[in-house]
C-alpha cells in the first residue's frame, strides 16, 4: 500500500505538469489557469449542495434506526472529491468530478464492498428472542418497540448527576444482575 502510495506521489504531479503544458500550449496560459479556477467554483458548488444531501438522507435513515452505509460511503466520495477539486489539475478535477456522479459512487460502493468482504475476515451474528419470556416492551419475534432488535447493554452515567444511578442493567430477565 505504501509502493501505491509513492507511485501514485510521483506520477500524478507529473502527468497533471504534463496535461497543463499540453493544455496550456494549445489554449494560451489565462483561458488554462482560468478553467483551472472555474472548475474548483463548481466544484465548490456542487460540494455543498450534494454535500447537504447527503447529511439529509444521512439523518432520515437515523431517524427510521438503518445505518446510513451508503450515505456515509457518499459522503467519503464527496469530500475526497472536493480535495482533488480545489488540487489544480484537469487529472484530478476529472476524478474529483466522476466522485459527483451517483451512479459511479453506487459502482465504487460495490467494488469496495466486494474487495473488504473478500479481504476480511466478517463475522456477522444475530440473536434473537423468542415472544416466550421476551423484554418488557418487545414486540413480535424478539424485535423492540420500534421493529428492530432487542440489544442488551451496560452504561455508566458519566454526566456527575448524582441522582441517576452509578450503572444499571438493561437486561430485565436475568435476576442475577438486578
Amino acid at each position: 500500500m505504501a509502493f501505491i502510495l509513492l507511485i501514485a506521489f510521483i506520477a500524478v504531479p507529473i502527468i497533471e505538469i504534463s496535461v497543463f503544458i499540453e493544455v496550456g500550449g494549445r489554449i494560451g496560459l489565462w483561458p488554462t489557469i482560468g478553467i483551472v479556477i472555474l472548475t474548483a467554483v463548481i466544484g465548490t458548488a456542487m460540494l455543498r449542495q450534494q454535500g447537504l444531501s447527503v447529511l439529509f438522507r444521512i439523518q432520515q435513515n437515523l431517524e427510521a434506526n438503518r445505518m446510513p452505509v451508503q450515505e456515509l460511503f457518499d459522503g467519503v466520495c464527496l469530500v475526497i472529491a472536493g480535495v482533488l477539486l480545489l488540487t489544480p489539475g484537469f487529472v484530478t478535477d476529472s476524478v474529483g468530478f466522476l466522485l459527483f456522479v451517483p451512479p459511479f459512487r453506487r459502482w465504487l460502493a460495490s467494488e469496495v464492498g466486494r474487495r473488504v468482504v473478500a479481504r476480511a475476515d466478517v463475522h456477522y451474528t444475530h440473536q434473537s428472542y423468542s415472544t416466550h419470556g421476551g423484554h418488557p416492551g418487545q414486540g413480535r419475534h424478539g424485535t423492540g418497540p420500534g421493529g428492530g432488535p432487542v440489544i442488551d447493554g451496560e452504561y455508566q452515567d458519566v454526566t456527575g448527576d448524582d441522582d441517576a444511578p452509578a450503572k444499571q442493567r438493561l437486561d430485565h430477565d436475568d435476576p442475577e444482575r438486578k
